[in-house]
C-alpha cells in the first residue's frame, strides 16, 4: 500500500520550517514537542526516508525533507483553500487595495491569487504606491483597504498591525561625509515619510540634509547608496552587507510598523474577508511582508 500524507503531519513539517525548529513549531501548533516529533517520525516511517537532520548548525531538513516541504506547502494551501471555499458564505464585489512596493515581493501575489480563486465574484484592483499616498487615498475613500508602513506612534486603534521593524541610517564605506556641509540624502520621493522625518531632524541638527536623489524604487535607492551617492534611511530587510550603519552618528530613527487599514466607508464582507485573509497569512508564516 502506498504511504499516505496526513494533513496534520504536513502542518507539523511546515511549522518546523516556518518557526525554526520543533520546539517553536510545537508552541505555534499548541502541541507538545513529542507530538510534533511523532508526527514527523510517522511521515519518515511511511516514506522510508529521513526528513530532518537533527544536527546542530545545519539545515534542519534533509534533501528529501526539502523536497517534501515544497509539496507540503502546495498541498496545505489547496487544503485550506478548499475548506474555506466550501465553509464560507460567497463573497462578491470590487475591492480597491493599496500596497507598498516592498510588500509585493513577498507572498502577497500568492495570497491575492488564492483569494480570487476562492471568491470568483470578487474583483481586486491593486495599486502600488507610497505609504503616505495610500493613507491619504484611504482617508478619501479612494481605496477600500491598504497595506502600508507608519511610524509606530501614528497607529490608529482600528489598524491591524502585521509587523514591526527598525530603521537604519546607511551609507557606502566609500562615501566620505563633510560635516561642515549638508549631508547628501537619497530618498524615495516627496511622498516618502522617511524623507519628511529626515528633513525635520536635519533642521534641528546643522548642517542638515540636502536631497541629491529621489527614487520611488527600493532597488534604485539601494543601488544609489551602494554607489556612494549619499546616505539614506532603510528598514532592516533592505540593509545590505556592503552598507555602513550610522545610527550612532545620527539621530536614531523611530520604529516603523506595517499595518492593514480599512476605509471608514468600506464595510463590505468582501473587504473584511480580504483583510482577514492577509492578516491570517502573516500570523501563519510571517512571510507576507518580504524578509
Amino acid at each position: 500500500m502506498s504511504p499516505r500524507l496526513e494533513v496534520g503531519a504536513l502542518q507539523a513539517l511546515r511549522a518546523v520550517a516556518d518557526h525554526g525548529g520543533i520546539t517553536r513549531a510545537a508552541e505555534h501548533l499548541a502541541l507538545s514537542q513529542s507530538a510534533v516529533s511523532h508526527k514527523i517520525q510517522r511521515l519518515e516511517d511511511g516514506l522510508g526516508c529521513k526528513l530532518l537532520t537533527r544536527s546542530a548548525g545545519q539545515s534542519p531538513f534533509t534533501p528529501e525533507g526539502e523536497r517534501l516541504l515544497r509539496y507540503a506547502r502546495r498541498i496545505l494551501d489547496l487544503h485550506d483553500e478548499a475548506v474555506m471555499s466550501l465553509g464560507a458564505p460567497p463573497l462578491s464585489g470590487k475591492i480597491r487595495l493599496g500596497v507598498t512596493e516592498d510588500t509585493t515581493s513577498g507572498n502577497l501575489a500568492r495570497v491575492l491569487g488564492r483569494f480570487t480563486r476562492r471568491h470568483p465574484e470578487v474583483t481586486v484592483h491593486t495599486h502600488v504606491g507610497q505609504s503616505l499616498t495610500i493613507e491619504e487615498q484611504i482617508d478619501r475613500s479612494e481605496l477600500d483597504l491598504g497595506l502600508l508602513q507608519l511610524f509606530e506612534h501614528r497607529q490608529r486603534g482600528s489598524d491591524s498591525v502585521l509587523a514591526k521593524e527598525t530603521l537604519h541610517w546607511v551609507k557606502s564605506p566609500d562615501l566620505i561625509l563633510d560635516t561642515t556641509r549638508p549631508l547628501p540624502l537619497v530618498a524615495f520621493d516627496d511622498a516618502c515619510f522617511y524623507r519628511r522625518w529626515a528633513m525635520e531632524v536635519g533642521q534641528s541638527l546643522p548642517p542638515g540634509f540636502s536631497t541629491v536623489m529621489t527614487c520611488a524604487s527600493i532597488s534604485g535607492v539601494v543601488a544609489a547608496v551602494n554607489a556612494g551617492l549619499g546616505i539614506s534611511l532603510l528598514n532592516k530587510r533592505h540593509v545590505t552587507p556592503e552598507m555602513m550603519v550610522m545610527n550612532r552618528e545620527l539621530t536614531p530613527p523611530p520604529a516603523i510598523i506595517y499595518v492593514l487599514r480599512m476605509s471608514r466607508k468600506s464595510h463590505s464582507h468582501a473587504v473584511r474577508g480580504l483583510m482577514q485573509e492577509l492578516a491570517r497569512e502573516l500570523d501563519d508564516n510571517g512571510a507576507l511582508v518580504a524578509k
